[in-house]
């Protein structure tokens, strides 16, 4: 499972581009996840199903935390400024989205460090449906950005600004990095 890197930020000149790998490398670590409960399914909890479970939750108490303050940061600001009602209502229902999608993760991501473990005690049958909504919801999530709230954006946002978006993205993860190292 590949990671989206310091180096993603940095060689991007557009923060779109940022936002968009992240969105590529959520949809592959989602199916992931799917696969790690189909593999559950046949037993405990093997070698390869470990290093899903480690890979998932890595990525999604990291990158997918920061894309989604990238996001509430730089995109959804400048779209609440342009008094379009739709495109309002839309920011408001990512924004909760945001929110349900950290609260699933709460919920998921204790049995996933058990499974990264190699421990027995997770609740497949939970962990399943867990898996379900949390999947589904950031299918649904992706797809409102990508069709209506990206390429608003795109357009309010001119190419000065989305430079200087991926330079303050690439600034933050690099900080976030440094300290992560100190401790």
């Amino acid at each position: 499972m590949n990671l989206i890197h310091d180096s993603s930020t940095q060689a991007s000149g557009d923060g779109f581009e940022v936002l968009d790998a992240c969105h590529r490398q959520t949809l592959e670590t989602l199916a992931t996840l799917d696969a790690l409960v189909a593999r559950l399914a046949s037993g405990a909890p093997d070698a390869e199903a470990r290093t899903m479970a480690a890979g998932v939750v890595r990525f999604f108490s990291t990158a997918a935390r920061q894309h989604h303050e990238d996001e509430e940061r730089h995109v959804f600001p400048a779209l609440l400024a342009g008094g379009d009602g739709d495109i309002a209502q839309a920011v408001s229902r990512l924004q909760q989205d945001h929110h349900w999608l950290e609260a699933d993760w709460f919920e998921l991501a204790p049995q996933l460090d058990a499974v990264a473990a190699g421990q027995a005690w997770y609740d497949l049958d939970a962990l399943r449906e867990c898996v379900e909504v949390f999947v589904g919801l950031s299918h649904d999530h992706i797809e409102l950005e990508e069709s209506l709230i990206y390429p608003a954006a795109r357009v309010r946002l001119g190419a000065v600004e989305r430079r200087e978006m991926a330079r303050e993205i690439a600034a933050r993860r690099r900080a976030r990095g440094a300290d992560a190292a100190d401790r």
